[in-house]
């Protein structure tokens, strides 16, 4: 079992950025592949970014390459979400999720476990 907490949202000019944390208890963090996804108002639930056990492969959603970057600490259980240049469409709550499967994490089915959610909010 794995329980994950998100953290970082917050309500944020155009253009500004954000880190987004989430962090897992349990001591096979570095076994799972973890995403982060995220829901506007209205909206599916969509992919934004994934990234490999050990940080080697990192994948994006076309609508944020450039401007999010995803990483992870293994030792301290946890994987941030720097954003960038944030838009007032990137407003929505943020999920992380974590995967024991590495195939298609682009994917919301292959995720196990999913946090709460942080809400972050950009103004025009």
């Amino acid at each position: 079992q794995v329980q994950l907490v998100e953290s970082g949202g917050g309500l944020v000019q155009a253009g500004g950025s954000l880190t987004l944390s989430c962090a897992a208890s349990g001591r096979t963090f570095s076994t799972y592949v973890m995403g982060w996804f995220r829901q506007a108002p209205g909206k599916e639930r969509e992919f934004v970014t994934a990234i490999s056990w050990n940080g080697g492969r990192t994948y994006y959603a076309d609508s944020v390459k450039g401007r999010f970057t995803i990483s992870r600490d293994n030792a301290k259980n946890t994987v941030y979400l720097q954003i960038n240049s944030l838009k007032p469409e990137d407003t929505a709550v943020y999920y992380c999720a974590a995967s024991y499967s590495d195939s298609s994490p682009w994917v919301t089915q292959r995720y196990d476990y999913w946090g709460q959610g942080t809400q972050v909010t950009v103004s025009s």
